[in-house]
C-alpha cells in the first residue's frame, strides 16, 4: 500500500542531513524535472520581489525566498519530518516508535510541487513552491508534471493499492487512476454535510496514521474502511474508489 499525502506550505527548519542530492530521491524518472525546477527557484530567488509575486508571498514572508536561494546548500531532513501543519500534527510521526517510523517510510509518500512526489524517508530541504504557483518562463506546474508524474507514482506503487489523500491541486499534477480517495465531510446541525478545511486536513492525518500503524495490508477500499473504522473514524464507502470520512 502506498498512501500519498499532500504537502504543506509550512515546513520545519534545518535538519542534519547533507545538502540536496536529487539522486537520493525516490522515483528517479522525475529527476530531470526536479532539477529544472530547483534551478528555476534558485535563480528566481535572486530577485526577491519577482519571487514574492510568483510564489504569492506577503510582505512578511521574504524568508521563504531565502530558503529557495539556499536549496542546493541547506541541510535536509526526511520528508516525513519536513512538512508541518494540521495534517502532519494529526499524523504525529514524532511519536512513532522506530518500527512504526520505518513502516511510515515504507507506506507513505508526499506530493510536492517541487519534487512531484517523494517517499517519506527522502531527504529534502525546506522550500516554498505551491501546486498553483506559476514560475516565469514556465506554464502551469500541472502541465509540467502531468506527462510523467502519474506513471512514476504507479511504478513506485508496483501493483499495490494507492490511497491518494492529496488535495485536488496536487492530484491534478499526477492523477492516479483507480486510487482510493478520501472526502472529509462535516455534518451540520441541520443534517447537511460540507467540507471544512481544518477538519479535512486533521482527519486525513488521522486516516494516514491509522494506515501506517495497522498490521493489515488493505488491497481495496473495503480494507481501508475497516482500518479507518477500527481506528475510531466514521466512514462510508461512497464508490469503489471514494471513502467518505465524517466529522
Amino acid at each position: 500500500m502506498l498512501v500519498l499525502l499532500p504537502p504543506s506550505e509550512t515546513k520545519s527548519e534545518g535538519g542534519d542531513g547533507a545538502p540536496l542530492d536529487l539522486g537520493d530521491l525516490s522515483m528517479p524518472p522525475l529527476t530531470e524535472t526536479r532539477e529544472l525546477l530547483v534551478h528555476a527557484l534558485v535563480d528566481l530567488a535572486a530577485d526577491p520581489e519577482a519571487s514574492a509575486r510568483a510564489l504569492g508571498l506577503g510582505a512578511t514572508q521574504f524568508d521563504e525566498v531565502e530558503r529557495n536561494a539556499k536549496l542546493w546548500v541547506s541541510p535536509t531532513t526526511p520528508a516525513l519530518f519536513r512538512y508541518t501543519g494540521v495534517l502532519f500534527d494529526a499524523l504525529d510521526a514524532g511519536a512513532f516508535t522506530r518500527t512504526q517510523r520505518d513502516k511510515a517510510y515504507r507506506r507513505l509518500g508526499i506530493g510536492s510541487a517541487l519534487f512531484g512526489a517523494i517517499r517519506a524517508a527522502d531527504p529534502v530541504p525546506a522550500y516554498r513552491l505551491s501546486g498553483g504557483s506559476k514560475l516565469p518562463g514556465f506554464g502551469t506546474l500541472a502541465a509540467l508534471w502531468r506527462p510523467e508524474l502519474s506513471d512514476a507514482i504507479v511504478a513506485e506503487a508496483d501493483g499495490d493499492l494507492v490511497v491518494d489523500l492529496r488535495s485536488g491541486i496536487y492530484q491534478q499534477l499526477g492523477p492516479i487512476p483507480g486510487a482510493v480517495t478520501a472526502t472529509v465531510l462535516t455534518e451540520q446541525p441541520n443534517g447537511t454535510r460540507k467540507v471544512v478545511s481544518h477538519f479535512n486536513k486533521h482527519h486525513k492525518g488521522l486516516l494516514a496514521r491509522a494506515l501506517v500503524l495497522t498490521r493489515a495490508e488493505p488491497t481495496d477500499i473495503k480494507g481501508v474502511a475497516r482500518v479507518a473504522s477500527k481506528a475510531g473514524l466514521r466512514v462510508e464507502v461512497a464508490s469503489p474508489t471514494e471513502l467518505i470520512v465524517l466529522t
